[in-house]
């Protein structure tokens, strides 16, 4: 099957867009969800990626819980799950100038708060997950961003290795194959990737094919490699990277290793750990994996020919309880965002071995932290 054809146009945008940014290298507007004490809604700042520095964070609009952001492919819009008078859904905006964001519409999930959001690359629709209820839901989206009506489907079943969180499932991220072909949406109550089909022209998407992960590991976030061949998912229970091999054509996921983030010694000194966010750098050469009680992220080096990683440096964040991790778009900086600190970090990455090195004045406030993402125009 050919993929899809706005494809080849979307590649070269991106690869345009990056170039520009890396040549340019001007301050980059970023966006901030928020989700706990203090926190009033969406937070925006503008990152400088020649010093690591940010400046000073303010509130880009009101709006209940904004947990996880996601941006148009266009780059003019910007989505969130949230909370609403009338119950959780999804919630659109216009990206003004300054950054400013103008409300389109929202739209009710019907099944639950929303953990994770995400855009498909043709800007027909997006995917929530619904970690409470175990769910994805289906946004339509129109020719000028506005939410149609969420179409609902139930995920089934649970591990049962670590109960009572496995007895059901949990939805917990979406994203796409990079041919847009396939919807995936990690379960960490079913401890594996649940892989859906795309009809883009209704757009709908039908359960297509299920990638096991380790026993107990509780699947949270993924990401593919660069070239499209690996999948990098980061197991929250157990603190694993579990690797895949990604076959495009038939929508398989093949489990090829599972290397922790943590040593066991390091685990057991402390009373909390979970793993939270993964990243590949556009490189393919290193991972990034963080790590919520120890409070640091974990760096590995990649193989981008055979994925198998090796754990070379444990970070400290200079925060706590990092929920969320993002590169810059030039992928020179790492940005650490610890939800209980109401912190966000810069660290330096090494271009050489993908180390990170904190950058002392790169912190600013953000009312509890848990989702960062850069702006593209």
């Amino acid at each position: 099957m050919k993929p899809f054809p706005w494809m080849k146009t979307a590649a070269v945008l991106a690869f345009l867009s990056g170039a520009a940014a890396i040549a340019t290298a001007a301050p980059v507007p970023v966006y901030f969800g928020t989700g706990g004490p203090g926190a009033k809604g969406i937070y925006r700042a503008t990152f400088d990626s020649a010093n690591g520095k940010f400046t000073a964070a303010e509130l880009a609009v009101e709006v209940g819980s904004p947990g996880f952001l996601a941006l148009h492919p266009a780059g003019d819009k910007l989505y969130a799950v949230a909370n609403f008078p009338g119950g959780p859904g999804a919630i659109g905006y216009k990206i003004g100038a300054g950054g400013a964001l103008e409300v389109i519409n929202s739209s009710p999930t019907g099944d639950g708060g929303g953990a994770h959001i995400a855009v498909h690359p043709s800007g027909k629709f997006l995917l929530t997950a619904q970690y409470g209820n175990g769910s994805t839901a289906l946004f339509p989206l129109d020719a000028e961003g506005r939410l149609g009506t969420a179409q609902v489907i139930k995920h089934q079943g649970g591990s049962g290795v670590v109960n009572p969180v496995q007895e059901k499932p949990h939805a917990h991220w979406t994203g796409f194959s990079p041919d847009g072909r396939f919807a995936l949406v990690p379960d960490l109550g079913l401890d594996g990737i649940v892989i859906y089909r795309i009809d883009l022209a209704k757009p709908a998407i039908e359960r297509h094919g299920f990638a096991a992960s380790v026993p107990g590991g509780g699947p949270r976030h993924m990401r593919f490699s660069p070239d499209g061949k690996f999948i990098y998912l980061l197991n929250e229970l157990s603190l694993s990277v579990t690797t895949f091999a990604w076959d495009a054509a038939a929508g398989t996921a093949q489990q090829l290793a599972n290397v922790p983030s943590l040593s066991a010694e390091v685990k057991a000194k402390e009373t909390h750990n979970s793993g939270a966010e993964i990243l590949v750098h556009p490189s393919g050469r290193f991972v990034y994996f963080s790590n919520r009680g120890n409070d640091s992220v974990t760096v590995f080096r990649a193989d981008p020919a055979t994925s198998a990683v090796q754990v070379i440096q444990v970070q400290p964040v200079r925060g706590a309880f990092p929920r969320n991790i993002a590169l810059s778009p030039d992928g020179g900086w790492l940005l650490a965002a610890g939800a209980d600190s109401n912190t966000v970090a810069a660290h330096k990455v090494n271009p050489t071995t993908g180390e990170l090195t904190y950058q002392t004045k790169g912190v600013i406030n953000v009312p509890a932290p848990i989702c960062i993402v850069f702006a593209t125009r």
